[in-house]
């Protein structure tokens, strides 16, 4: 049966091979002290939190939150900048037992909203978010510098 916890300082090596999976950049030798601290940041800063799924011991998936104040509301809102599940185990509930967590938490944080970003190509994914009743709203915009 699959559960939830927070995140530890052990699960770093787990969690980048998610993030690995997702497409993000492999983490070069230097860099895996710094991914570690901020993993650290997300289990111990106040405004931030991260939990894992569990299939047994193996960590199958993951997300992060941050929770951010506006200057147009008096509440926070909940921003979600990640949300993995490996391959294997997608379609199969994993996605939304984690964002039921995540708003679980905004509710009882009296939070505004929940926002979360997905990549244009992931068609898939918005359909299971907009399955949750999770809407788009916005245009991201970036420039890498």
């Amino acid at each position: 049966m699959v559960q939830t916890r927070k995140a530890r300082k052990n699960d770093v090596k787990s969690i980048i091979k998610l993030l690995i999976e997702l497409g993000r950049p492999i983490p070069k030798k230097n860099e895996t002290r710094h991914f570690s601290n901020v993993v650290n940041h997300y289990i111990t800063d106040s405004d931030k939190s991260m939990f894992v799924a569990l299939d047994d011991s193996k960590i199958i998936g993951m997300v992060s939150i941050i929770f951010l104040p506006r200057l147009n509301q008096n509440r926070e809102e909940v921003w979600i900048p990640d949300l993995i599940i490996t391959k294997k185990y997608q379609k199969h509930g994993i996605g939304t037992l984690l964002l039921k967590k995540c708003l679980d938490i905004a509710e009882k944080k009296n939070c505004y909203r929940i926002r979360l970003e997905s990549g244009l190509s992931r068609k898939d994914t918005h359909k299971f978010y907009k399955n949750l009743k999770i809407k788009p709203f916005a245009l991201s915009f970036e420039k890498r510098i």
